[in-house]
């Protein structure tokens, strides 16, 4: 699986002018001739102006105060306006904003808070000759044409080897997986080199655990997943990919290992990674079915792919006009499938995983280490405490002497007599005056008990 991930992806001829993302994995060493670089730094891209459906500027901008309001005041919001928070994420991120939202979302500000100098040391270390010879194969191969990556000696390919490098010597039971490249790529286009790398260990740690370890059981297990939510919400698109014999591992992998980097153009890419940062890995389960439906949904384009090769073809040959950032992203979020839909089914796979003979190596999938998204992210960090193994304040008791008993009280004597004689003898004699006129009734305070 993780081979196939190195091939070469064939981009159709109608999606090479608005996908700058696509074909990231190509040999190609960098541009021919010297073309302009689009706003997001990719030569020769399509992005120099924002497209029809951009939101205009003072849009942006309003969106701009707001996040810098949150972010200001991020525990704060987290706690109490998390909801805001998500509906932010889902209209976009601002540009100019990302590489400040990014590392709250996901954690990794605690996480490079916590590890102070442990970045640099991974960075000045010598690497795993074994890992340090493949990560330089791949250097090349992730986005030749944005500006960051062109030269093998630029600041963008360095980066990337110090970023990979750093995760071999961090996590060296996992190692190096040819996916991490373009993750790791897109976050050095927004990010410095240490922060890029505590998100790159959010996400493969927290977002998508096992995902790329040596065995990706992850993979497998949520490849089930993803057919049985076809199954449930697509079933004749999910009856033409089994007559065809497509299964799940020959699209699914590069989809969700990348994060659809690969996959989409490059303004659609960000504004899934605002999505799955803010919500997690049910993002790209509705990314993807929202994918396969675009490309099989009707009976015609059903019709049109006979077989397998045709059928893969679909999926890669979507209009770019339908992978536009603001209608495909309306699409994504109006899928149905809420995080308890996905663990149903999570819980359903692995039950039916359990009675199947251990034909898979290595470890079984581990779905509870996932955490969807940055809210619970942010509770768990929280119920970590601000330094990791910290010990707990422990409460001072103060023991205080007893106080002295005091004599018990007596209650007065008052059978016999009137209140009004009490509090004659309590407030002393009466005073000097005319006397009162008499009731012709008794009063209340002459009552005798």
């Amino acid at each position: 699986m993780a081979q196939a991930l190195g091939e070469d992806l064939v981009q159709s001829p109608g999606l090479q002018d608005d996908s700058s993302s696509l074909g990231s994995d190509s040999e190609l060493s960098g541009p021919g001739p010297y073309r302009q670089a689009d706003r997001y730094g990719f030569i020769g891209g399509s992005s120099a102006e924002p497209g029809p459906d951009h939101p205009p500027a003072d849009l942006i901008r309003q969106r701009e105060m707001k996040w810098v309001e949150m972010t200001s005041h991020w525990e704060k919001t987290m706690s109490r306006r998390y909801k805001k928070v998500k509906m932010q994420c889902r209209k976009g991120i601002p540009s100019a904003l990302r590489a400040r939202c990014w590392p709250l979302l996901c954690g990794a500000h605690v996480c490079q808070k916590n590890n102070p100098g442990t970045y640099q040391e991974l960075a000045e270390a010598p690497g795993d000759p074994q890992w340090m010879e493949t990560i330089g194969r791949d250097l090349h191969r992730q986005f030749p044409l944005h500006e960051m990556f062109v030269s093998p000696q630029g600041h963008g390919q360095q980066g990337l080897l110090h970023v990979l490098k750093a995760y071999t010597l961090y996590r060296p039971e996992q190692g190096y997986c040819q996916a991490q490249g373009p993750v790791a790529a897109v976050l050095l286009m927004h990010l410095p080199p240490e922060e890029a790398f505590w998100c790159l260990v959010q996400i493969c740690e927290v977002y998508l655990p096992g995902y790329y370890g040596p065995h990706m059981e992850a993979v497998r297990l949520d490849a089930e997943v993803f057919m049985a939510l076809l199954r449930r919400l697509l079933p004749h698109v999910h009856k033409h990919l089994q007559q065809v014999g497509v299964g799940p591992l020959l699209y699914l992998p590069e989809w969700f290992l990348c994060l659809f980097s690969r996959s989409l153009p490059f303004p659609t890419v960000l504004r899934v990674w605002d999505a799955f940062l803010s919500e997690g890995a049910k993002v790209l389960f509705r990314v993807g079915l929202t994918l396969v439906r675009l490309a099989l949904g009707t009976a015609e384009q059903r019709r049109a792919c006979p077989g397998l090769l045709e059928t893969l073809g679909a999926l890669r040959a979507i209009s770019p006009t339908q992978l536009q950032e603001e209608v495909f992203m309306s699409q994504v979020h109006g899928v149905v499938l809420s995080e308890r839909d996905l663990q149903r089914e999570i819980k359903a796979q692995l039950a039916q995983l359990a009675q199947l003979p251990d034909s898979a190596p290595g470890p079984p999938p581990r779905p509870q280490a996932r955490l969807p998204g940055a809210q619970a992210i942010f509770e768990a960090q929280q119920l970590a405490g601000a330094q990791p193994g910290a010990k707990p304040e422990v409460p001072r008791i103060v023991v205080q002497p007893p106080e002295e008993p005091r004599p018990p009280r007596r209650k007065p004597q008052t059978r016999g007599k009137t209140f009004h004689g009490l509090l004659t003898r309590a407030r002393g004699p009466p005073l000097e005056g005319p006397p009162r006129p008499q009731r012709s009734s008794t009063s209340f305070l002459d009552t005798r008990f």
